[in-house]
């Protein structure tokens, strides 16, 4: 095993003896990075030179016998919308492409106080809107397992570079399954938070209501490991809340719910044989398992793709041509009469085609005479979404099903017919307009990758994780 396919306990305890030095542990992730990274895609923006620099001051410190934290000197790749200050962070888009941000989010700051060496910035869509990872400005993300098929999206960037081990783990974010969808097609495991559990001051906003950010790793433990650190109150985001509930139920006591609306017609054969399998697995562990009904699942879809392109057209209002980003006065375009004729034409120029449609969608949504009848019904189906989790979490702990109807799905297949592509989300969208936790861990070792989705009551992801570490140690 070389030092790029390590976990981050393993790079831990190897750093910590002082079997390899941080230097060649970085050196090792950049390296292969360089060797398949143009294949693959992974990465819109390499911090090499940076990245070695910090991992020099580092190997200073552990030769000096200071005490290292668990994630100290450990190479990290984060997903391009979360804001790196002095590192171009541009959301994939033409309308970023050059922006550099003054400042670190919060989960930044968190990770340089740990000690974390960032190897760079993940390629995603664009703004974080698509399931496919091909939406990016940048072009698309291929995945390891299998170059002719997308990553799932948006965080696709950041579950090749784990899957690939061009790095020790990874940052993400999750709006609609956008860590858990990616993790599940690229063999790899992504975990969404509870809603609040992790601040979001720092990452450019898709749906505000909506967004998480989580991490991709390459086992359970490390998922762990990463959400400690990043998770807790910040004074900065009023909807970052509370600490993790811990249960003190041992794995058999844990009872299982399987909802049935989860196994719909048309879903993969493969998809549906694996998952029960892996229930199957997890009631061997000891876990009882009981069928569950979540009724209102049917309109989850329609109702978060309201709720998103709502709070999408709300949230890009924003880049406008003057005050950041790219602006139409940047090129060759003329006929510019008046400030509308710059806003009008920097937009039109500076976002995609999927951007684009819903900004649209969610202005009409939100316009006069349509308020109600669209957004204000979405949300108030979301209430109802909800009410069905807390119904269910009454009788039991937590809940397992499918991430994604499908495998990872070839690249061009989907792209045209935006309908087609928006039901990749079904599995996974219900769990965010509940604010729910969730996490999709690897179940199938054939063929191409599969995850299984554990989900749980609001702040009670350290039950999830628990399960998660049951169902990936115990043997096939």
């Amino acid at each position: 095993m070389t030092l790029n396919q390590l976990t981050i306990e393993e790079a831990h305890q190897g750093l910590k003896k002082r079997k390899f030095s941080t230097q060649e542990l970085t050196k090792a992730c950049l390296d292969q990075i360089k060797k398949i990274d143009d294949k693959i895609h992974a990465f819109n923006t390499v911090c090499k030179e940076e990245a070695l620099n910090q991992a020099k001051i580092i190997d200073k410190k552990i030769s000096e016998g200071r005490e290292i934290g668990i994630l100290t000197g450990i190479p990290l790749a984060i997903k391009d919308n979360i804001c790196t200050q002095g590192i171009r962070t541009t959301c994939s888009s033409k309308m970023l492409e050059n922006f550099i941000p003054p400042y670190d989010a919060t989960v930044i700051k968190k990770l340089k106080e740990a000690g974390v060496i960032l190897l760079g910035k993940t390629n995603m869509d664009e703004f974080a809107m698509g399931s496919s990872t091909e939406n990016s400005y940048f072009g698309p993300t291929r995945n390891p397992h299998d170059l002719e098929r997308v990553t799932g999206g948006s965080s696709g960037g950041s579950a090749a570079a784990v899957a690939a081990h061009m790095c020790i783990a990874a940052l993400g974010s999750d709006t609609g399954g956008s860590i858990r969808q990616p993790a599940s097609f690229c063999g790899v495991v992504g975990m969404k938070p509870t809603y609040g559990m992790v601040s979001r001051f720092g990452l450019v906003a898709m749906a505000s209501s909506l967004d998480q950010i989580g991490p991709i790793t390459k086992t359970v433990e490390d998922a762990e490991i990463l959400l400690e650190i990043i998770s807790g109150k910040n004074e900065l985001d009023s909807t970052c809340s509370g600490p993790i509930f811990i249960s003190t139920k041992d794995v058999k006591e844990i009872k299982i719910g399987v909802p049935k609306e989860y196994f719909i017609k048309g879903m993969d054969s493969e998809v549906e044989k694996v998952i029960k399998e892996g229930i199957k697995k997890l009631e061997k562990i000891g876990a009882e398992i009981i069928e569950i009904s979540l009724p209102h699942t049917e309109y989850a879809l329609a109702a978060y793709y309201l709720i998103m392109f709502s709070e999408v057209s709300a949230n890009l209002a924003k880049y406008d041509g003057v005050r950041y980003g790219f602006s139409v006065l940047q090129s060759q375009v003329s006929n510019i009469k008046s400030s509308s004729d710059i806003y009008f034409k920097t937009r039109a120029e500076g976002f995609g085609n999927e951007v684009k449609r819903r900004i649209m969608l969610g202005t009409y949504a939100l316009s006069a005479g349509y308020y109600d009848q669209y957004y204000l019904r979405a949300q108030k189906v979301r209430s109802l979404i909800k009410k069905d989790f807390d119904q269910v979490f009454e009788k039991v702990d937590v809940l397992v099903a499918p991430v994604s109807p499908t495998p990872a799905f070839k690249i061009g297949e989907k792209i045209d017919d935006p309908i087609k592509m928006y039901l990749s989300d079904v599995f996974t969208t219900p769990v965010n307009l509940a604010g729910l936790p969730a996490i999709s861990v690897p179940c199938s070792t054939k063929g191409l990758p599969i995850g299984l989705q554990i989900i749980g009551k609001q702040f009670e992801d350290e039950i999830v994780l628990r399960m998660a570490k049951s169902f990936s140690s115990s043997p096939q």
